[in-house]
């Protein structure tokens, strides 16, 4: 590989490591006849059969360069999207003056927490589930499709929405499955699960970003270019000074109490606390 595209690689494998969380990038450059160039271990660890199956799925050809990753598909995804991003950025692939819109849609209803080793709802738990995923499956939602959409313009989410759910069976399975027991969906709730008894109808909605529109159409570059009152990085509004000192009398209204925190021996002073 050249000097210039070494370097790429290498910012390649930062966007996946550090940014994206994935073990690694490999590399593998399609020479003639079918061969490829490529590290030891994965030459080694790919039988013809193969190696052809994956020349096929990615319809590489002589000179082409295929970048790899492996692990969950959710890590995978982000990575090879950080990467994409790059090599389109670096090598100026994209149409700055192009209008393209889609619809993403076939959202999955949930996703998995590795840290609370349970699933969670991937947009919120009132979405509805495909009713064709809901049948096939008798029921179970884990592997099921959600009724939810987005709309992308030029690659930025604009908008989102989804159908919800208006039946107590059905929101309950959905409880089940990101592990909220039916107590604790009756105590948080519960007129919500009452109001399905009663006949609520097929409902749904979308919003849509009139910012990141102002933004994208503006060409600034980020979304506190076009906002009235932006916010620095640090939380604060450059305008107004907020957020600000909060009088006594306001706090004691509220029963909240500004103490100062005990310093760490050696630290000097104590700090205010939160």
């Amino acid at each position: 590989l050249s000097r210039r595209w070494q370097l790429m690689l290498r910012c390649c494998r930062r966007c996946c490591c550090c940014v994206a969380g994935a073990a690694g990038l490999a590399f593998m450059r399609v020479q003639a006849g079918g061969a490829v160039d490529a590290a030891k271990a994965i030459k080694e660890g790919l039988d013809e059969q193969q190696l052809a199956a994956l020349l096929a799925a990615a319809q590489a050809e002589e000179g082409d360069l295929l970048l790899l990753a492996a692990g969950p598909a959710p890590v995978v995804n982000k990575a090879l999207d950080r990467v994409r991003q790059y090599l389109a950025k670096d090598l100026n692939l994209i149409d700055t003056t192009a209008h393209n819109l889609l619809w993403v849609t076939d959202w999955p209803m949930f996703e998995y927490n590795e840290e609370e080793q349970r699933l969670e709802a991937l947009h919120h738990p009132f979405t509805a589930p495909n009713p064709q995923d809901y049948q096939a499956a008798g029921g179970d939602l884990r592997n099921a499709r959600a009724l939810a959409y987005d709309m992308v313009y030029n690659g930025v989410e604009i908008g989102g929405g989804s159908l919800r759910i208006y039946r107590r069976d059905i929101q309950q399975k959905v409880f089940d499955a990101i592990g909220l027991t039916a107590e604790e969906a009756e105590a948080k709730f519960g007129y919500l699960l009452d109001c399905f008894e009663l006949g609520a109808p097929p409902h749904g909605g979308i919003a849509f970003g009139l910012d990141r529109l102002a933004m994208l159409f503006a060409g600034a570059p980020s979304i506190r270019d076009v906002i009235a009152f932006p916010k620095t990085t640090q939380a604060q509004c450059a305008l107004t000074g907020a957020p600000a000192a909060v009088a006594d009398a306001q706090l004691s209204e509220l029963h909240v109490a500004v103490v100062r925190e005990r310093a760490a021996a050696g630290d000097g002073e104590g700090a205010a606390a939160h």
